[in-house]
């Protein structure tokens, strides 16, 4: 029996399904607003495990560093490509300039994903413009403006620039890298040790955090299926920063808690994981809420949930007082963007105004619901001091038995109020807490 031979443009050509897959990806976020994680889904259906993991590369990859790559692509261009050509385009480049992928195969693989995306006409544009920029080896210069440098819209330089002072080239550098893998141990089922072993006998290298006693981080990221533990609780996934937000909470056995934006239930299962409480997982998100009961039943916990909007007490509350509060409050999301780089190009200035007034109404509905004495914490997973210390500096101001509790933590920075994280330190990702106490009756 004969067997095919697998000619080096046969190899090139199946790789074409995997960038016009990523060119999709890419067009979907930049000209129809789609979020990356739903467009990765929709184009991930019909391929192979080894394309979708190409995809997800190249489509993260140009995203995180879109604006530099279309100022490479720029001078080349004679006229302004379709959205779908030009996201090909950008992909191309993102190979040359950042993938482990032989040059020749790149453009040859980019070139015959032009038919699939019904784009033949530009077969010879796109085999010009990669081969020319791979001839002169293009780079963004360093003189570029700080936004097309380290690729972040312009608004969110400036915002990042005034709030984050002689740090924020960290900070934008630190939301460019990708995030390291996360692990939570689940302390009902022991220490962090017990899960470390077990990773390890799985050949799985990982370390533990020095800040937080259930985080664990992984040497390479692996899929849940795949983590010894997962399946029954053991381990969840979760980032490091998120974990800090039940050990400020300092939940006691038998108090009343409320989780007030508990979708998807990594907080909330930690809470439980940690204390024995009567917890309400709240949430606006229906669906959302269905993920959170699936995670509570893998961990092996429990919790009154309920679908309720958290800025209307009176829909929901029955008038008992919380003794703990954890408002994980909507935001930006601009501390998780090396998660989400999407999040770079969807968001717009007027989306943290409105986010930071949604934040000072679910502030002030809750306070209403602590118990007196009881604590109440605030997070987001922002950057932006409007998102974090301006709703707390404002909130303090117009509320007689509120006050802060300062972090004493030796991670993060403190802020007039609170503390905050910027993306990648301690490996963490960018979030903001602060821990406020009403005056005991």
């Amino acid at each position: 029996m004969s067997r095919r031979r697998r000619t080096p443009d046969s190899a090139h050509t199946e790789g074409a399904a995997a960038r016009a897959g990523a060119a999709r990806v890419v067009a979907a976020v930049m000209d129809d607003g789609r979020s990356l994680d739903a467009a990765l889904a929709e184009q991930s259906v019909d391929l192979s495990p080894s394309d979708r993991g190409l995809v997800s590369a190249m489509a993260y990859g140009v995203l995180r560093d879109y604006r530099r790559l279309e100022a490479l692509l720029a001078p080349r261009l004679s006229r302004k490509p379709q959205p779908l050509l030009r996201a090909l385009l950008l992909v191309g480049l993102y190979q040359l300039e950042a993938m482990r992928v032989p040059p020749h195969a790149a453009v040859h693989a980019t070139v015959a994903a032009s038919a699939s995306l019904k784009l033949g006409k530009a077969r010879g544009m796109v085999n010009a413009i990669l081969r020319g920029h791979q001839r002169d080896a293009g780079k963004a210069s360093e003189e570029a403006a700080p936004g097309v440098r380290h690729s972040y819209p312009d608004w969110l330089v400036e915002r990042i620039q005034a709030d984050w002072g002689s740090q924020w080239t960290g900070v934008l550098e630190g939301g460019n890298r990708p995030a390291p893998m996360h692990l939570r141990a689940n302390a009902r089922h022991g220490d962090r040790l017990v899960a470390m072993r077990a990773l390890e006998a799985a050949g799985l290298r990982c370390e533990a955090a020095r800040i937080c006693d259930s985080v664990l981080t992984l040497d390479e990221p692996v899929a849940a299926r795949d983590l010894p533990g997962f399946a029954d609780g053991r381990v969840s996934i979760q980032d490091g920063a998120a974990q800090l937000a039940a050990v400020l909470l300092g939940a006691r056995d038998g108090h009343r808690v409320l989780d007030a934006c508990a979708a998807p239930g990594n907080k909330s299962a930690h809470l439980l994981e940690r204390t024995d409480i009567d917890l309400l997982a709240l949430d606006i998100d229906a669906d959302r809420l269905q993920t959170l009961e699936q995670t509570l039943a893998r961990v092996g916990c429990r919790a009154r949930v309920q679908t309720a909007d958290a800025a209307e007490p009176d829909s929901w509350w029955d008038g008992r007082g919380f003794d703990r509060i954890l408002l994980d409050a909507p935001c930006s999301g601009t501390g998780v963007i090396r998660r989400h780089p999407d999040i770079k190009w969807l968001r717009r200035p007027k989306d943290i105004a409105a986010a930071a007034e949604r934040q000072r109404a679910m502030l002030d509905a809750l306070w209403r619901t602590l118990a007196p004495g009881g604590r109440l914490v605030y997070a987001t997973c922002s950057i932006l001091r409007a998102e974090g210390v301006d709703i707390v500096d404002a909130f303090l101001a117009r509320s007689d038995d509120a006050r802060e509790v300062p972090i004493d933590a030796h991670w993060g920075f403190a802020e007039r109020r609170g503390r905050r994280i910027a993306p990648g330190m301690h490996g963490f990702d960018g979030f903001y807490y602060a821990v406020l106490e009403r005056a005991s009756a």
